[in-house]
């Protein structure tokens, strides 16, 4: 449906957008992920024809956005980051007006303005004003904004940025609810989100896109490994992590000691021993840990996770 074609994007000498090329899918719930200033705002700012490319090109539905911009912003829905609400009006009065703006009038406004306070949960605040509502509620508004004129495509930039973990879980259930009929594109910097709702993310670092696919796809091909969490108490960190790094099949030792589990003085050292191999190394571990008479705090096996593939793919932008 949607077709991201060798888009490239200058801010003066300042090259934004590097080439991306992958399309979105029809029904699809797609996932922008990336550090701060990977690109996402800009590809998402050309696609709502905010923003024109350097060059490339965007299609919707075989319509591109350099030409047909109007007319793709006709089936688009879209939350910026801050969403852009009325402070001082009423939420009923403001969902009207985005209504009348959007070309319904009569029973059909007062059918879909009912339609978005119910998905969107605005029962409870409709009579109020907009000024007066917690951040969370303001995003909902801010979506029923979006989708007052019944979109195809919806797209949402840091949908949760600044929202309390209470209010990431409902917005999130929200967009999950909303893909069910829509086509859903969202940028985020919170891994877990993306794990848990979308179908599919592409990944971009620096104006390049550095990984495509459904995050558990994505683990298997830049994944695939184990780590063994270790925490000693009294060794040198340095001897530890060479001695653990010499077992065979272990990749690298990184020293991950932090003050949740107890500082320099208190002779705590945590540590992650990465591995590929299908051979567990536990008990290779262990033999050196007890031939060396190291004293095990804590010692415990887990999949690499998608946090690790994400530093993995975006470690010069960390």
């Amino acid at each position: 449906m949607i077709e991201v074609q060798k888009l490239q994007k200058f801010y003066g000498d300042f090259q934004a957008l590097k080439g991306l090329d992958f399309t979105i899918n029809q029904g699809e719930i797609l996932g922008l992920l990336g550090p701060n200033g990977a690109g996402k705002t800009t590809t998402m700012r050309i696609l709502t024809g905010y923003l024109k490319p350097s060059q490339g090109n965007i299609k919707v539905a075989d319509l591109n956005v350099v030409d047909h911009a109007l007319k793709i912003k006709e089936m688009i829905g879209y939350l910026p980051e801050a969403a852009p609400l009325y402070g001082e009006m009423l939420v009923y009065d403001y969902l009207a007006y985005v209504a009348e703006m959007r070309g319904l009038k009569g029973s059909d406004k007062t059918r879909r303005i009912a339609e978005m306070v119910d998905l969107c949960g605005l029962k409870e605040v409709i009579s109020k004003a907009v000024h007066e509502l917690s951040k969370g509620y303001k995003q909902r508004v801010g979506l029923a904004h979006a989708m007052m004129g019944d979109p195809e495509i919806l797209v949402l930039d840091e949908p949760t940025s600044g929202l309390d973990p209470n209010q990431i879980i409902e917005i999130r259930q929200l967009i999950k609810e909303i893909g069910r009929e829509k086509t859903v594109i969202f940028s985020t910097h919170i891994l877990s989100e993306a794990e848990a709702t979308c179908d599919r993310v592409v990944i971009i670092n620096q104006g390049s896109i550095v990984a495509d696919g459904p995050t558990d796809q994505l683990l298997h091909e830049f994944g695939g490994g184990v780590v063994v969490d270790i925490v000693l108490s009294h060794p040198e960190a340095a001897v530890v992590v060479a001695k653990l790094g010499a077992v065979a099949g272990v990749e690298k030792v990184e020293n991950t000691t932090d003050a949740e589990i107890g500082s320099v003085d208190q002779g705590l050292v945590k540590l992650a021993v990465f591995s590929r191999t299908d051979d567990d190394l536990r008990p290779a571990l262990y033999r050196v840990i007890r031939e060396e008479g190291w004293d095990l705090i804590d010692f415990h096996l887990r999949s690499e996770s998608f946090e690790n593939i994400f530093a993995q793919l975006t470690q010069e932008e960390c």
